[in-house]
């Protein structure tokens, strides 16, 4: 589907040029709701007054809608209606009359959705198409009004309380009575730019936020790459021809890194393997998401220490919209040689939904040993302030779930341990790993094993090239219980005992499939991936339907043609994928038509679609397209669900890979069944694509 060619900055206004009218004090009145969706500043002050409300009969206005001096939201009556309505001379007398309120601080620089309803006898506050609260109310119309005459009331911003609030409407509409909130909530969402800080790799986190990146000459810096995403507000992306450009600014004055007369441009972006000033070479938005491959020449230290940022705009768009742009993290640039040689284990990293500032588990608390069934353990430090559920039936099978919006963070987070805890610690797992049978010296060098756990995805894959083309099975093997030993993450050691299988049997279909041709037309490819994906899955009852050859096709990044490297970007997704599919729990689920436990290839954006409205625990099983080869976690399943807070939640269900014999699952509790045993999970939801 092709996207518009522009975005259409007419339909966001400044708050402060909010006006309406509304009709009240007729025999057909019964109630209005105003429903918006604004965006305020962080330049916001409290409190402050959003929308005031005047009539006829009144010299000065009255406020209707407030933010209270604890950032809360509150709906106040209306004057013409209402016995209680604020005194409009008595400018602290809204403080004292009933009102409804928010119970959160309302948030800034987010768009967020505001329905007030108002009838004769109550006015509602809806916050995101939901409820937050009721007010009854005495009215002022009795059986003696003049039921004949329409009075208007005048609804309208001026900035705040002297220009104190400072933001932009969209959509403002008052409804009739027989529409709801929730129905204009879905109607036009206003879009937004951010940056999907899951697809991040190569950057490294800091305790205090601040983004960590190899930088300076280019002999010595190193590949970062992330994913700006244009979406609507309910998260949906959208489908834009447009571009977006990117651009070096100082964190802490916001100005832009200018280029010195002898030297590379500050930011570089990466295409086909020629880096480009990032400026003059704008990314193209492709099924609402553009991935930027980036270079930083400047580094921190010889900019007086001062950290950086990255701005991302669309240039195609006129004027200041503070949606339409968005900034990374502060990033702190160093050079490559501050980097460790050893292998550090790195701090859990969650990213909230809502795009903030992640929290960190500490390293330094007690240990928690998962899977403990296997002797391939998940290792994790600081328990208490991560979310992780272990669920395990009486038969030796186990799984892990944990959050799922991380990425190569995520895939490193076990990566760091300090030294004094690898002599101390007296656990399970230390008396695994001393064991004399790992202890002993290996063919393939101990700096492999730390490139491996140092590197980023791209720089594991062609390590793990080298290293299956030039050592056997057992070397292989052993490489993959060190490199799981120095990471504390055996879902690395599954990646890597893959390696030569995926790596061999890619290799011979893009053969087949190319027949010496640098370019293949992508119909001719889709029956020799079917083939190839049903053999590896071990399932000829399923094929994969068109839904899931576009999500494949999206994944190569091609249209009509594929290349090879194309094509194994989508191998290193799909071929995990197959060989999880391959195991017991999960082949069951995936050859049940009914009901249909996995319905194919999902994207995050269709799973959230799907379950906007559902009940709590309405759930969808997904496998991640962010997650490919090496990463440990490709081929695993996410689970997507409404929670008891009617949020939608995504969390990583990483199946023991060690279970993948059939002794294992002879007596094993059904995967569906251990999932319906969680509180959180009651229902199966269905994939509902856009026509």
């Amino acid at each position: 589907m092709a996207g518009d060619c522009a975005i259409d900055t007419d339909k966001y206004s400044l708050l402060e040029d909010f006006n309406v009218d509304v009709e009240v004090e007729n025999k057909d009145f019964e109630t209005f709701s105003l429903c918006f969706w604004v965006y305020l500043l962080d330049s916001t002050t409290y409190p402050c007054t959003i929308i005031r409300q005047v009539h006829s009969d009144m010299s000065v206005s009255a406020p209707f809608l407030v933010l209270d001096e604890n950032k809360k939201m509150m709906l106040l009556p209306l004057t013409l209606l209402h016995k209680e309505a604020p005194d409009p001379v008595n400018t602290s007398s809204w403080t004292e009359v009933p009102n409804v309120s928010t119970k959160a601080e309302f948030p800034l620089q987010k768009w967020v959705h505001v329905g007030c309803e108002v009838s004769r006898n109550y006015m509602r506050l809806h916050i995101c198409g939901q409820i937050v609260g009721e007010q009854v109310l005495t009215s002022l119309m009795t059986n003696g009004t003049n039921s004949d005459c329409a009075r208007k009331i005048s609804l309208f911003s001026v900035g705040g309380d002297g220009y104190s609030v400072q933001g932009f409407i969209h959509c403002a509409e008052v409804l009739p009575s027989n529409l709801s909130a929730k129905y204009h909530y879905t109607k036009d969402p206003p879009l937004c730019l951010s940056v999907d800080k899951p697809s991040t790799s190569g950057i490294e986190l800091e305790e205090d936020g601040v983004w960590c990146i190899v930088a300076g000459k280019a002999s010595c810096r190193k590949n970062f790459s992330l994913d700006v995403v244009l979406s609507n507000a309910i998260g949906q992306p959208v489908h834009k021809d447009v571009k977006v450009v990117a651009s070096l600014l100082y964190a802490d004055s916001g100005t832009s890194v200018e280029k010195m007369s002898y030297s590379e441009a500050p930011l570089l972006v990466s295409y086909e393997g020629v880096e480009f000033s990032a400026k003059d070479k704008p990314c193209n938005l492709l099924n609402g998401c553009a991935s930027f491959k980036l270079n930083i020449s400047q580094l921190s230290s010889k900019s007086d220490n001062r950290l950086f940022c990255i701005k991302f705009e669309i240039p195609e768009v006129k004027g200041h919209y503070p949606f339409l742009e968005t900034v990374t993290n502060q990033i702190r640039c160093i050079s490559r040689k501050h980097d460790s040689v050893t292998p550090k284990r790195l701090n859990h990293i969650d990213y909230p939904l809502d795009g903030g500032i992640p929290e960190i588990a500490s390293s330094k608390g007690a240990s928690d040993i998962l899977l403990n069934s296997s002797p391939m353990k998940r290792i994790r430090l600081g328990e208490e302030n991560t979310s992780v559920r272990e669920f395990e039936n009486g038969n030796g099978t186990s799984m892990e779930w944990r959050p799922q919006n991380h990425e190569e963070e995520e895939e490193e987070e076990e990566e760091e341990e300090e030294e004094e805890e690898d002599s101390s610690s007296t656990d399970s797992e230390n008396t695994e790993i001393r064991d004399s049978s790992i202890l002993r010296r290996y063919t393939i060098s101990d700096s492999a094993i730390f490139r491996y756990c140092l590197g980023n995805l791209t720089e594991r894959s062609l390590l793990l090239k080298e290293i299956t083309s030039n050592s056997s099975d057992e070397e292989v093997s052993e490489f993959a219980n060190q490199v799981s030993l120095y990471s504390g993450c055996s879902h690395h050691g599954y990646q890597i005992k893959m390696a030569r299988k995926l790596i061999a049997e890619g290799t011979n279909a893009w053969i087949l499939i190319s027949r010496n041709y640098q370019h293949v037309h992508w119909d001719n490819v889709v029956i020799e991936i079917e083939e190839h994906f049903m053999r590896i899955a071990q399932c000829s009852s399923r094929s994969l339907t068109h839904q899931d050859f576009e999500l494949l096709r999206k994944i190569c990044g091609c249209y009509e043609y594929i290349t090879q490297e194309n094509f194994e970007k989508m191998w290193c997704w799909l071929f995990p994928v197959a060989s999880a599919i391959s195991r017991g729990l999960i082949n069951g689920m995936w050859r049940s038509a009914s009901p249909k436990w996995i319905e194919g290839f999902v994207t995050k954006e269709e799973a959230e679609h799907s379950l906007q409205n559902q009940e709590p625990g309405t759930f969808i099983l997904r496998f991640p397209t962010s997650r490919s080869w090496p990463h440990p976690d490709s081929g695993s399943l996410v689970v997507t669900y409404v929670g008891h807070d009617f949020v939608i939640h995504h969390k990583l269900l990483t199946i023991d890979h060690i279970c993948d014999s059939s002794e294992r699952y002879t007596d094993a509790k059904p995967l569906q069944d251990m999932l319906l045993a969680e509180p959180e999970l009651s229902r199966l939801g269905r994939i509902i694509r856009s026509i």
